[in-house]
Parts: C-alpha cells; sequence; structure tokens
C-alpha cells in the first residue's frame, strides 16, 4: 500500500531570469497619496529585492502546484483587494470612501502588479492604514487623558458593531465621529463588567500606547507578508506565506516539541482566538479554556498581565510559549458570554509537552436501564490518530499506535461481554493518515478507506489490504464539531461501509492536505490535494453528517471550515465503492423519534438547544445602545435569559440554583474538576444517549444480524 504524505515536498528550482528581474525593477506608476499627517514616518517600510524575488516565486507555485490552479487574472485581483481591505480594516474604521477611491485605481491590476514583482501598491495601502491607526490612537489617548467622566452615557445614540459591509466614511470629521462612539462602545463594556473609571482610563491608555509603540516598530516583513497572504488566501484559507519567523515556529509546531499550552490559536480582528484544544494538553486538562474564547492579556508566572489586544498572532504566541513546567497566566472572555459582555476572567497554566501516552485511547464501560433490563456497552475514546513515528521506523515491535491500542481495548471489552462499542471521537482533530486507514480496517473485510485527489487530478486510493474483520459486533460513532480531518475520514468510511451509525454533531470539515515549498524568503504553505471518502463525496466544506445529529455544543458559524473566508467548496468524484444494502436506513425514523421522545425533556439536551439558540439570536443584533441605562439594561435582560437556561437545566437534574451567572474562580473550577474526574460515564448526557441509541437499534434488529 502507498502511504500518503501530507508533509510532501515539491521538487522545483526558483529562478529569475535577468527579464523577470527587470520587471521586478521597473515598478508601475501609483496613484497620488493622499496627505496624511505624520505620513512621512512610514516611508521607511520599502519592499527589497528578496521579498520581490519570493512574490514571483509565490506567483509561480500557485500557478502550477496548487490544487485548484485557478487563473490570475482581474477577478483574482478584484477577490485580492477586498480581501486586503477586509485584513487591514475589517471594521471600516480606518479608510474614508476618499482612500478607497484612490485605492479603487488598482483593484483590476493587482495580477499584473504580482506579475511585475510590484510591491509597492501592496505597501502603500498598508502605511495608508498604519496612519489611519496611529491618528485613532492620538485621538483616542487625548479624550482619555481628560477622564472618562467627561463622555456623555446619557444620549440616546447607538453603535454598529458588525460593520463589515457598512459605508466607508464619508469624510474626516465622519471618520472621527465613528472613533468617537467605538472608544465610548469600549469605555461602556469595561464599565458594564465592573471596572472601576480610573481602572478604565489606566488600563486603556496603557494599551493604546502599547500600540503605538507597536506601530512604530512596523517591519518591512509584516507589510509583505500581510500583502502576499491577501493573495494566497484568495485560493483558500490554508494556503499562507510564512515569514522566515513564521517559518520556524511552524516547523516547531510539526515536530511537537513545542512546550506550550496546547492550543491552536487564530487572529480575529484585534483579537486572538483559540481554536482547537490539543487532546491531553494543559489547557484542555484544565478545563479552563474552551475554543472560541478570546486572549485579551497574558502574564509570565505572577508577573503582571501584559495586554494583547491589537497584537499580532505570532507575538502573543511567543508570549504563551515558554519553558516546560513554568507557569502561563490568560486573562480570557469567555466564548459563552454575550457578544456585548467584556466579562473576563484569569486562568492558570502550567506548561508542557503533550505526551503521547496522554493521548492514548482508553476504554470504559457505560451501565443503562433500558426496556427493562440492565445492558452493558463499551466506550473507546480515542483523543487523536497517533503513530510513534520513531520507533515505528526503527523497527520497534511494541510501537505504539492507536490501532495498536484500539485493538486491545476491544479484546478486553469483549472479555467483559458487552453488547455493542462506541467509538467516541469528539474533539479528536486528526493525526495520522496511516492510523486513520489501519482503524477502519478493524471494522471492515477489505478495501479502500480515503481517495487523495491530487492537482493533476490523479486519484490516489488508499486501502485495508489485510482480510478479515477484527471487530464485527455493533458499533457507533460519535463526533462533534472538533471532529477533524482523520477522524472525518474514519467517521466517513464507518458511514460508507454501513459499518456503523454515525451520531452527534456536524464534523469540523477539513478535507484538504497541504505542503511547504521553501522560497528565497520565508516559505509558502499550500494546498495541493484533497481528501474524498469512499464514496466519491468530499470531507471538505461539508465533513461528515451524523445519521441522527444532537444539538451543537457551539455556534458552526464561528468554528469550522465552513467558517473560514474562502474555504474551498464540498464536491464528489468517482466512487471506489460499489452501494451496498444499508442496514440501518429502514430503522432510522424510528431510532430518531425514539431519541426525539428521550431529549426532548433531557436537561442537558435541552440546556444545549437553549443555549444555542439564544447565543445565535444575540450574534443576530449587532447594534448596541451608548446610553449606559439602556445599555445596562440589555445587558441584564441576557443576562437573566442566560441564568434562566442554567437553572432549568440545575433544577431538573436536582442541582443548587444560581442567584447570579457569576463565574466561578479558579479554586472552585479545580474542585469542579476533581468532582468530574469521579462522574461514570453515565453522567456524561451525550455518550449515554449515544449509547441508548445503540440499545434502540439492537432492539430492532434480528439477534442473527448483530454478529
Amino acid at each position: 500500500m502507498r502511504h500518503y504524505s501530507l508533509r510532501r515536498r515539491i521538487s522545483m528550482k526558483h529562478t529569475l531570469t535577468r527579464s523577470a528581474l527587470a520587471l521586478v525593477i521597473g515598478l508601475a506608476a501609483l496613484p497620488a497619496a493622499h496627505a496624511v499627517s505624520k505620513a512621512q514616518q512610514w516611508d521607511y517600510l520599502q519592499p527589497d529585492r528578496d521579498q520581490m524575488i519570493a512574490s514571483l516565486n509565490v506567483v509561480e507555485l500557485l500557478k502550477r502546484h496548487h490544487y485548484s490552479k485557478p487563473p490570475l487574472d482581474d477577478a483574482r485581483s478584484r477577490k485580492m483587494y477586498a480581501g486586503y481591505l477586509k485584513m487591514l480594516d475589517p471594521a471600516r474604521m480606518y479608510f474614508t470612501a476618499n482612500d478607497i477611491k484612490t485605492f479603487n485605481a488598482w483593484e483590476a491590476q493587482f495580477d499584473d502588479f504580482l506579475k511585475a514583482g510590484n510591491l509597492k501598491p501592496g505597501y502603500s495601502i498598508y502605511k495608508r492604514q498604519l496612519e489611519r491607526l496611529d491618528q485613532y490612537l492620538d485621538y483616542a489617548l487625548v479624550e482619555l487623558n481628560q477622564g472618562i467622566d467627561k463622555i456623555d452615557f446619557s444620549i440616546d445614540e447607538s453603535f454598529e458593531t458588525d460593520r463589515e459591509k457598512a459605508q466607508w466614511a464619508a469624510d474626516d470629521e465622519a471618520l472621527q465621529d465613528l472613533w468617537r462612539k467605538r472608544l465610548k462602545d469600549e469605555v461602556l463594556r469595561l464599565k458594564i463588567a465592573n471596572k472601576e473609571p480610573k481602572a478604565i482610563e489606566t488600563l486603556l491608555i496603557k494599551r493604546y500606547k502599547n500600540q503605538q509603540k507597536r506601530l512604530q516598530q512596523t517591519r518591512s516583513e509584516d507589510v509583505f507578508q500581510a500583502y502576499i497572504n491577501s493573495f494566497a488566501q484568495t485560493y483558500d484559507p490554508h494556503t499562507n506565506y510564512l515569514s522566515p519567523d513564521n517559518a520556524e515556529n511552524f516547523d516547531i509546531n510539526m515536530s511537537l516539541s513545542l512546550e506550550g499550552i496546547g492550543a491552536m490559536l487564530q487572529g480575529d480582528n484585534e483579537h486572538v482566538k483559540i481554536v482547537r484544544l490539543i487532546p491531553a494538553g494543559p489547557a484542555e486538562k484544565s478545563k479552563l479554556v474552551a475554543p472560541a474564547d478570546k486572549i485579551i492579556a497574558v502574564g509570565q508566572g505572577n508577573k503582571e498581565l501584559v495586554d494583547v489586544i491589537g497584537w499580532r498572532l505570532d507575538e502573543v504566541v511567543k508570549l504563551i510559549r515558554g519553558p516546560k513546567g513554568s507557569q502561563v497566566r490568560l486573562e480570557i472572555i469567555p466564548a459563552s458570554n454575550a457578544p456585548t459582555d467584556q466579562t473576563s476572567k484569569v486562568v492558570t497554566l502550567t506548561r508542557e509537552a503533550v505526551k503521547l501516552e496522554e493521548q492514548a485511547a482508553k476504554k470504559s464501560i457505560l451501565h443503562l436501564d433500558q426496556d427493562g433490563r440492565k445492558a452493558k456497552l463499551g466506550v473507546i475514546e480515542i483523543p487523536a490518530f497517533y503513530l510513534d513515528f520513531k520507533a515505528y521506523r526503527s523497527g520497534d515491535p511494541e510501537y505504539k499506535s492507536t490501532t495498536r491500542d484500539v485493538k486491545r481495548l476491544i479484546t478486553e471489552l469483549q472479555k467483559e461481554q458487552v453488547e455493542g462499542i462506541v467509538i467516541d471521537l469528539r474533539n479528536n482533530g486528526g493525526g495520522s493518515l496511516q492510523e486513520a486507514t489501519e482503524l477502519t480496517g478493524l471494522f471492515i473485510e477489505q478495501g479502500p478507506t480515503v481517495l487523495v485527489r491530487n492537482s493533476d487530478g490523479r486519484i490516489d486510493v488508499l486501502a485495508d489490504e489485510q482480510k478479515g474483520v477484527f471487530y464485527k459486533g455493533p458499533l457507533t460513532v460519535l463526533v462533534n464539531r472538533l471532529s477533524a480531518s482523520a477522524s472525518e475520514i474514519f467517521a466517513g468510511a464507518m458511514q460508507d461501509y454501513h459499518r456503523a451509525l454515525i451520531i452527534g454533531g456536524q464534523t469540523f470539515g477539513k478535507g484538504t492536505v497541504q505542503t511547504i515549498q521553501p522560497l528565497n524568503h520565508g516559505e509558502l504553505k499550500l494546498t495541493l490535494a484533497k481528501f474524498y471518502r469512499v464514496s466519491g463525496q468530499s470531507t471538505q466544506h461539508q465533513g461528515v453528517i451524523p445519521d441522527i445529529s444532537y444539538p451543537a455544543d457551539m455556534d458552526i458559524n464561528e468554528i469550522g471550515e465552513s467558517a473560514l473566508p474562502e474555504a474551498m467548496p464540498w464536491d464528489s468524484i468517482k466512487p471506489a465503492l460499489k452501494p451496498s444494502s444499508d442496514p440501518f436506513k429502514p430503522f432510522i425514523a424510528e431510532l430518531k423519534a425514539r431519541h426525539d421522545a428521550r431529549t426532548d425533556n433531557d436537561p442537558d439536551f435541552v440546556f444545549s438547544r437553549a443555549r444555542l439558540a439564544l447565543t445565535q439570536r444575540l450574534m443576530q443584533d449587532t447594534e448596541v445602545s451608548l446610553n449606559e441605562v439602556e445599555r445596562r439594561a440589555q445587558y441584564a435582560k441576557i443576562e437573566k435569559k442566560q441564568l434562566d437556561i442554567e437553572n432549568a437545566r440545575r433544577g431538573k437534574k436536582g442541582e443548587d440554583l444560581l442567584k447570579t451567572m457569576i463565574k466561578d474562580d479558579e479554586d472552585d473550577h479545580v474542585a469542579e474538576i476533581e468532582k468530574d474526574k469521579k462522574l461514570k460515564p453515565e453522567d456524561d448526557a451525550y455518550l449515554a444517549e449515544t449509547g441508548r441509541i445503540l440499545l434502540d437499534w439492537l432492539s430492532l434488529i434480528p439477534i442473527a444480524s448483530r454478529q
């Protein structure tokens, strides 16, 4: 069997002819710049020869090797231009209509600029944004130094927080009015979060002065990276340029030698957002942070917290990374907060490397009473698809892998005479493609497991080539939005072979393969292949749709492949597997009906549905009042709804009701973690319901069909 390399290097020489260099040097004329105060301070930001050559190499690599190979034309120029403006000014708070009118002269020319190695238009736009941001910080500091008591919060006016499609400010006067409202909103959010006036002034003055200081440290490489990425990410969100510094960080992450908190981070306008928690990492084990939480400050040990709002992602990552065993404090705004709720909490995490043994699959027994009888099911939780490559390549017969561990656990569960098995893939972000294939092989007779379509149209078929099924018994697979990559390949194969019921939430939807290509300056990560299930369906964008769905435990519009701009679409190719009879299909309607009847009044399911519905409703309310009395009333109304939802769950479970939604401190949370460790599998509502659905299935089919 041919194993597919996820980090395959493209063999290609990067050389430039004299004529190409001449194009680099012969830059096109630029429109006249609009006169702006303090503009000269950014004159030092100019592209150098290495960056020009790297830009030409990026153009050529994407043209030849990107999976989609779309043309570099006027249409892509317009898409790049729109993306660059969104990257630099997502809330349309800095550029004016006159700025945009100036930039629009280039809208259909960026393809030509790139082909010629002309970077100056990109630098010109970036420097204008720096000028405007500097002006805003100057304005805000003047206002804050006069004291926030000068701000009138009794006026009935509002502020639109979602300005992605808003009109650009007509002129400088309109822009300053936007800045006034923005500052007023920031102050009001902190007031409602119970910050004292002096503390608010101190915090914001320090934040803005730090941001201004960082502006002065802007490097040419920062501009180049932003500009080239506005081009690269018109292809797909996983294709991007890595500066020399970021390329080094990426290699550290890929080698798993990073000592950190075990979280994948992503820039989100002025914030840094947690996208995924690494299984068995410090963040995941702490239970103090969650996907979509925003990090607003970082502190080393007991030292003062450093405000990181407005910082670049790579700078925040450097602060969080540190020696093994050391502590880092994070101030976060929880994802569970209402959109206008800036109430934060500080959590302390101990940095450590994620150990392979802590990511290992583990088993438990699920004891359920159903239909008047006691039932026993096996559960195998798989946090990641792991393989000890070093031991495997050295020929160590005891090398550790997901498949070997699961095989052992199945044998142990069968000795305990379980009636069926639940494979729990919740929060499993993937890992070894080889392991996804080999794990699939434990449950099927023989055959293809996943298809990989390359940029040249060639399709590689990965298959289980060993005859025989290791486990033939009843099987369900539990997934959620954070089940990604290798998890989706395994779950998709189980669904396509009709080998297991897939239960839970729609999976992440990342079905593409990237490679790293070194450049003369930095590296390019580009998408060169796409995964397809044996049914011919892509796992890209759509992910795996469960046979029976549970309410989402997070907003799928915020987390997942479909939430990313320019995500490649779902599609299908010729299937590698002939359709066979589906033993589940005749019973799905009945299984859903029984599931609905059970969970309509289940406190945990009702809570999840109500909380998600409230979150989605609040996300639509993007206009906030700048009148303090009205804003506090809005906030109190939201908090009461959250409290009612939480207490409805607690009441039905016989737990003490809360009087307020004040978050627990860390000491209380440690006690909660210890309490959670003592919980039984039956206490996990989603896991228990998955077991009940499996038992429903067993009650509907003949005994002879179970093996």
